[in-house]
């Protein structure tokens, strides 16, 4: 039985606990794997990889995923890449190992070798090599300030001189009141809206020069995008 690896940093309670959500086989079997990672499955997956395509992403290059998820842009970008080139990590093992079996081809899986995947949750991106380029899709919009610096800080150490990492946050405008809450289907604590500067604050402690892009194409004009090259 293939086995995707688990590297676990963080101690005691999580919360929101994404690490510890489970899936039954019935759940998988009405897609729950699939709407945990937000739904829009066949769009925002395949938007994905146009969106990195038009920036310039080749065959060649090596990609880290951050927030693989159940592969939904992961089934896209194993397709275009040379084999061997795809690696992506999760914090939950669960939905990584639903998407793997019940969302890859055999041929996709040939193509993507099990060394290339753990879950993480702590953004653990050593996997021995470094990396052209990079995205996290949706994975700013549901941890703090302080993992979104960690974030950047890792997926820094391997990325290669000039690759570039991209990833998508929900925005406030530069005069939205700091003391209203915005309303969404989530509580307070979860998801998070964040000021550009925010972003651009906590990219100075890695060797990362910010970009703002905005508007990426996103199929339910969600999230905002910001563009990251190392140094």
């Amino acid at each position: 039985m293939t086995v995707i690896e688990v590297r676990n940093e963080a101690k005691g309670k999580h919360d929101p606990d994404y690490r510890g959500r489970t899936f039954t086989d019935a759940q998988i079997a009405e897609g729950g794997h699939r709407s945990f990672v937000g739904g829009g499955w066949e769009e925002i997956g395949r938007a994905q990889l146009e969106f990195l395509k038009s920036r310039g992403l080749r065959p060649h290059h090596r990609f880290l995923d951050v927030g693989c998820g159940s592969f939904r842009a992961g089934r896209h970008l194993i397709d275009y890449l040379d084999p061997g080139n795809y690696y992506g990590f999760d914090i939950n093992h669960a939905v990584m190992a639903a998407g793997y079996v019940n969302e890859l081809t055999d041929e996709q899986r040939d193509r993507l070798p099990i060394a290339n995947l753990h879950s993480t949750d702590r953004f653990d991106t050593d996997f021995g090599v470094t990396f052209d380029m990079a995205i996290a899709q949706s994975v700013f919009t549901h941890v703090s300030i302080n993992h979104i610096r960690l974030c950047m800080f890792r997926v820094a150490k391997v990325m290669k001189q000039g690759g570039v990492f991209y990833a998508t946050f929900n925005e406030h405008g530069p005069k939205y009141p700091l003391d209203k809450f915005t309303k969404t289907r989530f509580t307070e604590r979860n998801a998070y809206w964040y000021y550009r500067r925010d972003l651009r604050w906590a990219a100075r402690f890695s060797p990362w020069e910010f970009e703002y892009i905005g508007d990426w194409g996103h199929p339910r004009g969600a999230q905002e995008m910001i563009k990251l090259t190392r140094s």
